[in-house]
């Protein structure tokens, strides 16, 4: 207790004295040590915080740092008990085929929650990759054609063979929405891909892109990259412009931990799934826009 009182002091005088002599920044291990304090306090108040009150206090607090402050609240977010691994006391995950064979893939539930944000922009003349079971699944009677893209023959239902890298036997602005699901990580030259599938757009089309941001690494194809919110954000700026980009990063530790183990997203909860900590970025979406007039970046 009397090392918590110390960083406290250290805290406050960095705060309130404008003697510079007697600022100094505590370290990590001191931050640490205060957030943990402060929390063990505020959890004792929450747990005796009638349920009207909290019922109230919920009303004044924005929807989105609802479910941040209820874990800040739990106790043992910052717990040093000792761990219980149960069935993550393995050296092989609990699924090699990232979830498939025990329900729907962690990664999958975010990109299904992605595209259906933006549900409106499936829509005409559609581009997906490897095959079209999300142009099926979000598409219904908006879309008017559906091409397939795959790098090697041998796809049934294929109807364009191309490197994205090297996609000049592509027609450039053909397609309305072009749907890009977990495949950038595969291309080396992520740049080029990027530049064709700028190209191939209609003026005013859009890109759904989803990439990893944690992940195993996939047996059957060569894996490249692995990308986060701020260099998604950059390269995509490279090439379409700013104000055309928006990106969204979805996950948690626990949602991350639970993909590398192949756990299913039904074994966790809505609200487990749905939490986002940007410093554990399970999954990467884009959604860019080709401007109505050529006058961007990519062109």
């Amino acid at each position: 207790m009397s090392r918590v009182r110390e960083c406290i002091k250290i805290y406050v005088v960095n705060q309130y004295d404008d003697n510079p002599e007697n600022n100094r920044s505590p370290s990590l291990t001191e931050k640490i040590m205060i957030l943990s304090f402060t929390q063990d306090i505020a959890q004792k108040i929450y747990q005796k915080t009638p349920i009207a009150v909290k019922k109230f206090v919920r009303v004044l607090i924005p929807e989105e740092d609802q479910l941040k402050l209820f874990y800040w609240l739990q106790p043992g977010t910052f717990s040093k008990e000792k761990v219980n691994f149960g069935s993550f006391r393995r050296l092989a995950p609990m699924s090699p085929l990232y979830g498939l064979d025990r329900g729907l893939p962690i990664d999958r539930y975010y990109i299904e929650r992605f595209l259906s944000d933006n549900i409106s922009d499936i829509h005409g003349h559609l581009l997906e990759i490897g095959d079209n079971y999300y142009t099926r699944k979000f598409g219904g009677q908006r879309v008017i054609k559906c091409d397939v893209l795959h790098v090697t023959e041998g796809n049934p239902i294929a109807t364009i063979i191309a490197d994205l890298a090297k996609a000049d036997n592509i027609p450039s602005n053909t397609f309305d929405c072009i749907i890009c699901t977990q495949t950038l990580q595969f291309i080396f030259d992520y740049q080029a891909a990027l530049r064709h599938l700028y190209r191939i757009l209609k003026p005013g089309g859009v890109i759904l892109l989803t990439t990893h941001g944690t992940s195993r690494i996939d047996p059957c194809w060569d894996e490249y990259w692995r990308f986060t919110a701020k260099s998604t954000s950059r390269i995509f700026q490279d090439i379409f412009l700013p104000t055309n980009v928006r990106i969204k990063a979805y996950g948690n530790v626990l949602a991350s931990i639970s993909f590398l183990q192949g756990l299913a997203a039904e074994e966790l909860s809505n609200e487990e799934l749905d939490y986002f900590d940007p410093n554990y970025e399970t999954l990467i979406t884009v959604r860019a826009t080709k401007p109505l007039e050529n006058g961007a970046k990519g062109t």
